[in-house]
């Protein structure tokens, strides 16, 4: 995509540290991103900000983030979906890649998974390598 989508992403998480981690680690490699705290906020800011990247909590006050995948999935099937979750269990984990997600992560997160995940789903040279 040559009209800058590639550059936003879009945080779906209830936790407030979550999404000012990622926003600071997104915003040092010069990428947009916005966040969201349930998915009844994440489904309008997606159709207002069209992001190319969602990193989506699995539990959300208003619902499973991987029950919300479909509905993005069908709308805006060039957005990579990254489910990041504390549950993650094998069958979690199927279940998310299942219902379309492009990834998983499990929580604890650490710095060097987000950064390979975000060059391995906007198509930069993976820096940093899973070890």
């Amino acid at each position: 995509m040559s009209d800058g989508r590639m550059q936003n992403v879009l945080i779906v998480d209830d936790e407030l540290d979550i999404c000012f981690l990622f926003e600071k680690i997104l915003r040092k490699r010069n990428l947009q991103s916005g966040y969201a705290n349930n998915l009844a906020e994440a489904a309008s800011m997606v159709e207002k900000r069209r992001p190319y990247l969602i990193f989506l909590d699995n539990s959300l006050p208003d619902g499973k983030g991987i029950d919300f995948i479909p509905y993005l999935k069908s709308r805006y099937p060039y957005i990579k979906v990254i489910v990041v979750t504390a549950n993650d269990s094998p069958d979690d984990q199927i279940a998310a890649l299942q219902k379309g997600a492009d990834d998983f992560m499990g929580k604890p997160l650490s710095l060097e998974r987000i950064n390979y995940t975000i060059d391995r789903m906007i198509g930069l040279p993976q820096a940093y390598p899973i070890l």
